[in-house]
């Protein structure tokens, strides 16, 4: 039998910084030290050294590198957990005095769809006059990194087309999104009646980036109809698609709401073509129990009763398909 005296067992105390945990959990997320670092807005060496500061206190690695990937270990894992659940809990804690002070002082965090921020900042503008000391974090970025958001719960709300089905999610329309084709006005179907929908095989298409709501709107609907687009091109952004429209490249299939100035300048037509255009919803949405601060259900309410008071945006016709 071998007896331990209980004095003769070394107990370590690890010594973590939030500083080191937040840095952590950006660089474990994005299992890249460049894009932490652009995320937190710290040179790479800084973003590197806290996580071997934090590795020595640990006292066992936490990331591997192989060739140019970046991978947690079995260390890394369990501490991605930990820095989450202790991440989640201080912004409760924030959360809660933020309620205890109401809307003069309170935090917002919005993520929404590249396209939505042709009017998101608009709803911004008259609620931040509205409330003037609020703080307000707006991320735009695709579908993709929005669900991301969604998943990781890095954000109070969400704006966005269609609501992903396997996710357990708060979401109410609040605004019709109409995807429409453009054409440059020199273009012989400009002025055309009730296209044939089929004819739109015969160009080439302009789209946008995969992972985007707007993209998998456009093919979901034209597998749907069985119109099989015989060219396209990628663009990144709505706003190169509009200029390789204008500039002949080819169509484009768009929300209405990025056209404004375009179609009142006359640069883009819209195309009347039969079973267009694609009528969706823009939804503001977030997890299905999290507790939203009483600025972000300020701003939820808001929006669902008011944004289309405010907002100023072209009108379609009623031949719209859902």
């Amino acid at each position: 039998m071998v007896i331990i005296a209980a004095s003769s067992i070394k107990r370590t105390h690890v010594n973590l910084t939030l500083r080191q945990l937040k840095i952590f959990d950006a660089v474990a997320r994005h299992l890249s030290f460049t894009q932490a670092s652009k995320e937190l807005h710290l040179t790479q060496p800084a973003v590197s050294m806290q996580v071997k500061q934090l590795e020595e206190e640990v006292g066992l690695p936490l990331f591997e590198q192989v060739g140019k990937k970046v991978f947690l270990t079995d260390a890394g894992e369990e501490m991605q957990r930990y820095a989450g659940s202790v991440l989640t809990t201080l912004a409760e804690v924030s959360l809660v005095f933020d309620e205890m002070r109401g809307l003069e002082r309170g935090r917002l965090r919005i993520a929404v769809a590249s396209t939505a921020n042709y009017f998101v900042p608009q709803l911004l503008a008259s609620f931040c006059q509205r409330y003037p000391n609020v703080q307000v974090s707006l991320d735009v970025t695709n579908r993709k990194r929005l669900l991301e958001a969604l998943s990781a719960n890095e954000t109070d709300l969400v704006i966005m087309g269609k609501p992903p089905t396997n996710m357990d999610l708060v979401a109410e329309s609040f605004m019709d999104n109409p995807l429409v084709v453009i054409a440059p006005p020199s273009h012989p179907l400009a002025g055309a009646r009730d296209i044939p929908l089929k004819r739109l095989q015969e160009e080439t298409f302009l789209v946008r980036e995969k992972g985007s709501g707007t993209r998998s709107a456009m093919e979901r609907f034209f597998v749907e109809h069985g119109v099989s687009l015989s060219s396209t091109m990628e663009m990144s952004s709505s706003e190169a698609i509009k200029q390789g429209v204008e500039a002949g490249l080819g169509f484009g299939l768009l929300s209405l709401h990025t056209l404004e100035m375009e179609l009142t300048l006359k640069r883009l037509v819209i195309l009347d073509v039969h079973e267009l255009p694609i009528l969706r919803k823009w939804y503001i949405m977030h997890r299905a129990g999290k507790r939203l601060s009483a600025v972000a259900q300020s701003f939820k309410h808001f929006v669902l009763t008011e944004s289309s008071a405010i907002l100023n945006l072209p009108r379609l016709g009623s031949r719209a398909k859902a």
